[in-house]
């Protein structure tokens, strides 16, 4: 054999093992292996396909990887549910774009929104302490020009577990601080008489939201909160135009 000849082979196995992932992958995706389903055994696979066994476990081991299925042991392979279902991902590098900022901003103003209406009618006591605390170290952060979004980025937090509902909190605290425009207006090059009044509005208008929460008017803390929101959105608008 020559030296060669292990490369060769290995990269048509690995051309026969992404052709079967994408035949299982197509046969999922027409339905032919419904979600929830047990594929053929791997005995079976060999002899339809026509290839090795390590090909369909390679095959079988990328489509696990990309969630297409689920291996369990000693029972079988099975489709998944959400198979085929690309999960939802937010990077850093395409939230860069002030476009995606944008977007971005959108999505909060249709969770967020509702977050702080329920908020208003189930929030508690600790929750009121929580939210205060938030406002009043964003006011400390203004006194000294703290130019980081933490005390913001807490406020908006304890808005969401008032909420009372596990999966609003989750996904705030999935996408962080990475929709948070303050962090995107790169504001060592804003002037701290600017920045101060930036913050200013910022928490006047988180006051707002707090006191309809803290008086539970739910239709005022949904529509403070979407002015919030809607006003970050167009002061981001404004800033990328006058942009250098």
């Amino acid at each position: 054999m020559t030296a060669e000849a292990p490369s060769a082979t290995w990269r048509r196995r690995e051309t026969l093992s992404s052709q079967v992932v994408r035949m299982i992958a197509e046969r999922i995706k027409l339905g032919d292996y419904p979600r929830g389903s047990k594929l053929p055994t791997e005995k079976a696979l060999i002899d339809e396909l026509g290839v090795s066994r390590t090909v369909v476990r390679e095959a079988i081991a990328n489509l696990r990887a990309s969630g297409h299925v689920s291996i369990h042991h000693g029972i079988g392979v099975f489709v998944r549910e959400d198979a085929g279902v690309t999960p939802f991902r937010l990077t850093d590098e395409n939230m860069m774009r002030v476009e995606s900022v944008l977007k971005g901003l959108e999505l909060r103003i249709g969770i967020e929104s509702e977050s702080a209406a329920l908020a208003a009618e189930r929030r508690t006591a600790a929750d009121i302490a929580a939210m205060h605390a938030a406002f009043e170290s964003m006011d400390r952060s203004i006194r000294q020009l703290d130019r980081s979004t933490q005390s913001d980025f807490e406020f908006h937090c304890a808005v969401a577990a008032a909420s009372q509902n596990e999966h609003f909190i989750g996904i705030f605290n999935y996408l962080g601080e990475t929709l948070m425009p303050r962090m995107r207006m790169q504001a060592h090059q804003v002037d701290d008489e600017t920045f101060a009044g930036h913050l200013q509005r910022v928490n006047d208008e988180h006051k707002a939201i707090f006191l309809a929460i803290e008086g539970k008017d739910v239709e005022g803390a949904r529509a403070a909160m979407r002015k919030h929101l809607s006003d970050s959105r167009d002061r981001l608008i404004a800033r990328s135009r006058n942009a250098p």
